[in-house]
């Protein structure tokens, strides 16, 4: 190692050993499967010496292929250093003097740009990120940016960047003019663009251009440097041509270096160099900073174009919280551009950049590149927040592309429109795209697929259906129809019309259909089509059911899948659609009529052999899924049979050895206790209950987890039933299966938080529903206090906040037993402690106001104990009123009003039921307290009609009922000649009302 950092030295004279010292450092530096990497020392010296290489200049006696042999070993090093996985790049400064030096030899040899670079780039702090004034030139860095193209052509491309459809064209010729490779510079070809040529190709393929530069394989690119590709051919002649590809391929391996630093850094890092490497719109007057997407424009190499978008979409996969403060500015007259307009122009200009690469692209590897880094794009960039026809420019210019005859193409163009109909949906803007008629955007695009837009439906004519479209409620057929459905289900059912179109010979050419990614994607479209907008797909309902029991009825494992997936959105679209609260207007759903023919068809088709293909693990649970989205109303008009086959399939594969199909059988089975029609069937409820209970011992901690939710969903049941059957339901559950669940979901309460939350949810039910009968055996005696001390010890545990406000919802359940021996037992002494700590200290106030909530339900004076207990509630009340407002998370302060008025409300519960024991000690509370307790209770008896945390609706009369009701009791206690507080605290409260009462009548007046 001493003698290659000594050969290696920048003051080495002979560069080619200086070349070969590099080169054999960073073979050292490779990652060998099974074998030690580098030691620490040895890395951090390789490193330092890379840099040191990377960071020199050329001097005027080098070779200029030496010279880019030397960077080539020198970033191949780095990348070796970094893929393999010990090195990590912690310091700013480190960091900052890599991605200079990256950033500097990506565009090394680039014609027509000469740039220098400091010798570090320094991150902004996201709230300093624009300190540059609208008129100057961006520059995230120091750097001098040397254009030699002509000035004329620059400022006429700056002129049209607001506008791509009209001046796209004439904006990226002048970006390819400013190189000095004609013919190998990217420029838009008016004749073979897909969006300028209105001819359509006799097979009815796109007549879009495949490229003359195939990449056998992008992610081959990325691995290293092979000294044999060449991107030129032998006609351009020599030297310069030579030296033209060893640039290239040092643009190409700072590139797919930088990736490799993308991998080993955390986004939130790497965004602090974002103005460095994205786009953002130029000032007026100013030149257009250099960034990846100016080598995705500019580069005369396919490869390195596609390296350039490979790395702009790992920089902008999983950017959705970075991107999400993005906003158009509404004002154009401030002072400063806030940061949040910065990164809107930046997400614009990505957009503008991208659609401008896409229509000049003719190689097809790189075409696949662009819109992949589209469809990441959109799926991160906050549409909502941004001014409308962004998606607008894509959407109408991705559409010729959906019929390239390259295959990667047509599915990246799927996949980018399935990135639009999932961006925040639903998007008002999506929803005007998707009722476009078939046609629109396309009779200037080159379209070839006018038979994908206008397809016969011959394919369905041998399956009449009920329910057509003359049928459909109103409302709910589209002024259009959709064309983007049409499409999907024509590529998914119909027959291709050219098979021989394809360029990639991995697919079979005899095959009647087109490729399965293709056919694949269009369900993925499909189905995220409809789960964001279900109001355009419900009119295809039947016609989708088709297409998923078509493709579950195929050979193809993945087809068969993406069906039945298909078929649970679709499912999953109508309940949602038929909820108690849904905002769709009941004549504008889906008839339940059609949703009964809709399950008939998918039972007596191919649903039930997948529920039963055991090879198909995944099959089986996505059937599973949609099997468990049935609507309620239309699963009881199925017929009996159908009805049994489902209840039956579904208690089957709860026994299945294989975890997915476990879990996602008993989550269904959790679906359909909650059934009207099946919650009453007390041999249902009872199969159910040790289906989930076996599932409630698996070892695999998510059927666990499944299973607790569904024991949950099961005990709601059970309260329901007790509610609306009273005690012919309870007598004839068995005593035996009661105490089995009592015990398992005490056990399960122990288990981890995804399975303790629903556990505790389960046990507070089952404390409700328990009788005299069995609170007195000495069987159920054990188990109600090992329950009862498991949720006292999840209210106090250091669980998580979900775990714990279901603890303290379910003690609030147990309150509501009046068999259970709460003014008695010592557990009770023991709960009522417990919530009155977490109402107090609780750092989030949702658990706060569901144990302020859980210590109002007592309905009778003896629950709450003796007098010190009593006593001891009511303080805990009142100084968790008093540290309402204290939070050191201000996402919890606004949450604080609802506690208010739950403690209130508890406070108010607490003095109706007062005795004249308990009062003394009130009365000192209200002495030392008192002017702050009137300020809040007026607060919350003026705050009017709330729905607050607690879920209870009080309106202002019911308020001044509650405190009215206080005031007659405690009149009637004081009375008693035993009473040592002479009606002081009834005043207190009369006094409060007073307040309020002026108070409204000052507001009326």
């Amino acid at each position: 190692m001493g003698l290659l950092v000594q050969f290696s030295d920048p003051a080495q004279s002979d560069v080619e050993l200086r070349r070969a010292a590099v080169h054999s450092m960073a073979n050292l530096c490779l990652s060998v499967p099974g074998q030690p990497c580098l030691d620490e020392p040895y890395r951090s010296v390789c490193f330092q010496t890379f840099l040191s290489v990377l960071q020199s200049s050329k001097t005027s006696n080098v070779d200029d292929i030496v010279f880019c042999m030397l960077l080539q070993n020198a970033l191949k090093g780095i990348q070796s250093l970094l893929n393999g996985g010990k090195m990590k790049i912690m310091q700013t400064d480190q960091l900052g003097s890599l991605l200079a030096v990256l950033k500097k030899c990506m565009f090394h040899g680039l014609p027509g740009l000469s740039i220098e670079m400091p010798a570090a780039l320094y991150p902004a702090p996201l709230p300093q990120y624009d300190k540059r004034s609208p008129v100057k030139e961006e520059q995230p860095e120091p750097a001098a940016f040397k254009p030699t193209g002509n000035r004329r052509k620059k400022s006429k491309g700056k002129q049209k960047k607001g506008e791509f459809a009209e001046e796209g064209k004439e904006d990226l010729c002048d970006a390819g003019n400013e190189s000095n490779h004609g013919a190998d510079v990217l420029k838009l070809n008016v004749e073979s663009s897909p969006c300028a040529d209105p001819r359509v190709c006799a097979s009815g393929v796109a007549c879009v251009p495949a490229g003359k530069d195939p990449l056998p394989s992008l992610g081959a690119a990325w691995k290293g440097v092979s000294s044999s590709e060449s991107e030129y051919s032998d006609a351009e002649g020599g030297m310069q041509s030579k030296m033209r590809s060893y640039q290239a391929k040092v643009r190409q391996g700072a590139l797919a270096c930088f990736l490799s630093a993308i991998k080993s850094v955390e986004k939130r890092v790497l965004y602090g160099y974002w103005s460095a490497f994205v786009p953002d719109a130029p000032g007026i007057g100013s030149p257009q900073s250099v960034s990846l997407m100016t080598i995705a424009l500019k580069d005369p190499s396919p490869k390195t174009r596609a390296c350039s978008l490979q790395v702009l979409s790992a920089i902008l996969e999983g950017s959705k919280q970075f991107l999400s403060i993005a906003e158009d500015a509404n004002d154009h007259k401030r002072a400063f551009t806030p940061f949040s307009v910065t990164i809107a122009s930046s997400i614009r200009e990505l957009h503008r950049c991208l659609l401008l690469a896409l229509v000049a692209e003719s190689s097809s590897q790189t075409l696949t590149q662009i819109i992949k880094c589209l469809a990441n794009l959109v799926s991160n960039a906050p549409y909502s927040r941004l001014n409308p026809g962004l998606l607008t420019r894509v959407w109408n210019q991705i559409k010729p592309y959906i019929c390239h005859k390259d295959v990667n193409v047509r599915v990246s163009s799927l996949t980018l429109l399935g990135a639009v109909v999932s961006a925040q949906a639903p998007l008002p803007e999506v929803q005007l795209l998707l009722q476009q008629p078939s046609s629109s955007g396309l009779s200037n695009s080159g379209s070839a697929t006018p038979h994908r837009f206008n397809f016969s439906e011959q394919w369905r004519k041998a399956l009449p259906l009920e329910g057509g479209p003359s049928e459909n409620p109103s409302g709910c057929l589209p002024p259009e129809p959709c064309w983007l459905i049409r499409l999907c289900i024509s590529i998914i059912v119909l027959p291709r019309e050219d098979p021989c179109s394809d360029s990639d010979a991995n697919f079979p050419s005899g095959s009647v259909y087109e490729p399965s990614p293709v056919r694949l994607e269009s369900l993925q479209v499909l189905a995220l089509l409809v789960k964001g907008y279900f109001s355009m797909a419900q009119s295809y309902l039947l016609e989708l059911g088709e297409v998923a029991c078509k493709c579950m009825e195929e050979t193809d494992p993945s087809i068969q899948l993406h069906g039945a997936k298909l078929l649970e959105e679709l499912g999953t679209g109508v309940v949602q659609q038929h909820k108690p609260d849904s905002a769709v207007a009941s004549e504008k759903r889906v008839p339940v009529s059609m949703v009964v023919t809709f399950w008939t068809m998918m039972l007596n088709g191919p649903l039930p052999g997948a529920l039963q293909n055991s090879q198909h693990a995944t099959l089986q649970t996505s059937a599973c899924d949609a099997l468990s989205s049935i609507l309620p109303e239309a699963f009881s008009s199925l017929q009996n049979d159908q009805q049994i086959l489902c209840i039956t399939l579904l208690l089957g594969l709860n026994h299945s050895e294989t975890p997915l199909v476990k879990a996602a059988a008993v989550r269904a089975l959790g679906v359909y206790i909650l059934f009207s029609c099946l919650r009453q069937d007390v041999m249902f409820v009872a199969d159910t209950a040790n289906a989930i209970l076996n599932s409630l011992h698996d070892k695999s901690p998510s059927v666990r987890a499944k299973a607790a939710w569904s024991l949950g969903n099961l005990t709601d049941t059970l309260i329901v039933n007790m509610e609306t059957m009273g005690q012919s339901f309870q007598e004839e559950f068995s005593d035996l299966l009661l105490l089995k669940m009592l015990r398992s979901a005490t056990e399960a309460s122990k288990d981890k938080d995804k399975v303790k939350s629903n556990a505790v949810r389960a046990l507070g039910n089952l404390l409700h529903f328990l009788q005299p009968c069995h609170v007195a055996h000495p069987r159920f005696r054990e188990a109600i206090e090992e329950s009862l001390q498991a949720l006292v010890s999840t209210v106090q545990s250091e669980a998580t906040m979900k775990v714990r406000w279901n603890a303290c919802y379910a003690l609030g359940n147990v309150f509501k037993n009046s068999a259970l021996p709460l003014g008695e037992a010592a557990w009770a002494a023991q709960a009522f402690s417990a919530l009155s700590s977490v109402v107090k200290s609780c750092k989030n106030f949702k658990v706060r106001i569901k144990s302020a909530t859980a210590l109002s339900i007592p309905s009778r004076r003896e629950c709450y104990g003796a007098t010190e207990q009593f006593c001891q509630i009511w303080g805990a009340l009142v100084e968790a009123l008093q540290k309402s407002e204290d939070t050191e998370d201000f996402l919890e302060f606004k949450y604080s009003a609802s506690l208010r008025t739950q403690i209130c409300q508890a406070l108010l519960h607490l003095l109706s039921l007062a005795t004249n024991t308990d009062l003394p000690l009130i009365w000192e509370t209200i002495r030392a307290k008192g002017d702050a307790i009137k300020c809040y209770v007026v607060q919350y008896m003026k705050s009017g009609v709330e729905d607050n945390e607690a879920g209870t609706h009080t309106d202002l009369c019911e308020r001044e009922r509650l405190l009215q009701g206080a005031i007659e009791h405690l009149h009637g206690v004081e009375k008693h000649p035993e009473c040592k507080t002479g009606g002081r605290v009834s005043v207190y409260l009369e006094d409060v009302l007073t307040n309020h009462t002026g108070a409204t009548e000052l507001a009326e007046a």
